[in-house]
């Protein structure tokens, strides 16, 4: 039986390469709920369906911070699972709302990678992240930068 693995390596990485996550998450009202409270957004189109069904789309919307939370978190095991630090995350767009039972995707693009100028057991990706649902369509995505662990250097 082999051990999985997580994350890559900065050497694993490639400019140009793409990474379709095997993860996904439908998300559910509960969610959708929970964490509305938990991040206390209580806006009603979030949280009311008499609301949302009054304005532009017609149903509740899940909060675009949850799923902006969800494409991060279904990236980990290929991203940044050797991660030693997200650097930062950039240029964040929704693309298109995501309501209620929709499934969440993500695939990622690795746009740049450069070695460490300060440490020579790590090194800097650039990637770009699309998540999109279970029709296809882009609903988010962003860019962020992963000081990533070199092989035999950690």
């Amino acid at each position: 039986m082999k051990q999985s693995v997580l994350g890559l390596y900065y050497e694993d990485f490639e400019v140009g390469g793409e990474i379709k996550h095997s993860l996904s998450k439908t998300i559910f009202e509960s969610d959708n709920n929970f964490f509305s409270l938990l991040t206390m957004n209580h806006h009603p189109v979030h949280t009311n369906i008499d609301y949302a069904s009054k304005n532009q789309h017609g149903q509740v919307l899940v909060v675009g911070t949850l799923v902006f939370s969800l494409a991060v978190g279904i990236t980990v095991p290929d991203i940044s699972g050797k991660a030693i630090a997200n650097l930062g995350y950039e240029d964040v767009k929704h693309l298109a709302p995501t309501f209620i039972n929709d499934t969440i995707y993500v695939r990622s693009i690795i746009l740049d990678k450069r070695e460490s100028k300060s440490k020579p057991d790590r090194g800097i990706i650039y990637v770009e992240s699309v998540a999109y649902n279970q029709r296809g369509e882009d609903v988010l995505s962003f860019r962020r930068h992963v000081l990533i662990k070199k092989k035999n250097n950690g």
